[in-house]
């Protein structure tokens, strides 16, 4: 019974996180680009604006929901689903802090950040979400909504290769899937010093796998008007909007374990409550960067897009755990 408690309070943590953080990182996004931009931002709902997310739900839940009249029915209702779960289960794996001891009883900071074999869990998972983008530009039976679909199945294959070969680097360097172990052996130095080349592979493969600018392709207005999601309103537009930012989050999370040192700063050993906090700090950074980029570059041409992905990503992971590997091996 303790341990189903256990479970269960951090179950609704990472729930918690993923719902309340997508919420108010759609605020941060849009004060932040307001900045970039020199004007203000949401400032209206609430004190300095922070009642916004709240109000932009009540309007999408109280939004007509459609369902075109030859979609596939049982499908364009289960897509947006199959977008969502994935992030959630993403963060099953992640250590949020060392273990403490609470009443006698040892207590880890995650749901299951002892996961032998974490980091193929999170390659398997994030694979999954691309279904649900592909069924819900089929199943709405739409032109624009279908080639939205297209685009983002080839784009997403695509960029897997060369996100999957990131995380090669901090793996060699570890000896072990086990995303805790991998933050454990960056307490003398976080990985992003021993690969930043794999840092930024990870970075760019994982931005264009979120649909994020510069690589947000499927949702090109000009050309696909709204891309897969054109046929979508209400709440199930709402799912898809959850899905992006909460990959947005649990992609920080990600690349602060495997690079930045996870939840280790000063004085954690003595204070574990202080792993928790360092964490969220760097996944704010990551965020901060994401958003820095969208207001910064350019959409990218559709073609130079998949040539950028097969002629220069893929080949620069190659090299990288080539390198890599060789140095392990001389030096070892």
């Amino acid at each position: 019974m303790i341990d189903l408690l256990e479970w269960t309070l951090e179950s609704v943590g990472i729930i918690t996180i993923v719902l309340g953080g997508f919420a108010y990182l759609t605020l941060f996004e849009r004060r932040v680009m307001a900045r970039f931009q020199t004007r203000i931002g949401p400032n209206r709902a609430g004190p300095l604006g922070l009642l916004q997310p709240i109000a932009d739900g009540i309007k999408l839940l109280f939004k007509e929901e459609l369902i075109p009249d030859q979609a596939d029915k049982l499908l364009f209702v289960l897509a947006p689903v199959i977008t969502v779960v994935p992030v959630v289960l993403l963060m099953a794996v992640i250590p949020f802090g060392p273990d403490l001891t609470i009443l006698g009883r040892r207590v880890s900071q995650g749901l299951a950040p002892e996961l032998n074999v974490g980091a193929l869990y999170i390659l398997a998972i994030a694979s999954i979400a691309v279904y649900g983008i592909v069924i819900a530009g089929w199943a709405s039976n739409s032109k624009y909504a279908l080639l939205g679909g297209i685009r983002s199945s080839a784009q997403m294959v695509s960029y897997e290769l060369a996100l999957g070969l990131a995380f090669i680097g901090p793996i060699l360097l570890a000896n072990s899937l086990n995303m805790a172990e991998i933050v454990r052996a960056q307490r003398g130095i976080w990985y992003v010093f021993l690969q930043p080349i794999g840092f930024l592979i990870f970075l760019v493969a994982s931005i264009a796998e979120l649909n994020r600018a510069p690589f947000d392709m499927p949702e090109a207005e000009q050309e696909l008007t709204a891309g897969y999601h054109t046929e979508y309103s209400g709440m199930k537009f709402a799912l898809f909007f959850m899905a992006e930012y909460g990959k947005m989050i649990a992609v920080s999370f990600i690349a602060a374990t495997l690079f930045l040192g996870g939840y280790w700063g000063p004085f954690v050993e003595r204070l574990p409550i202080l792993g928790p906090l360092y964490l969220i700090a760097k996944v704010l950074g990551m965020l901060f960067l994401m958003i820095w980029l969208r207001a910064t570059l350019p959409r990218l041409r559709y073609d130079r897009l998949m040539a950028f992905g097969w002629k220069v990503l893929l080949p620069l992971g190659l090299l990288n755990v080539l390198v890599t590997g060789s140095l392990i091996v001389a030096l070892g």
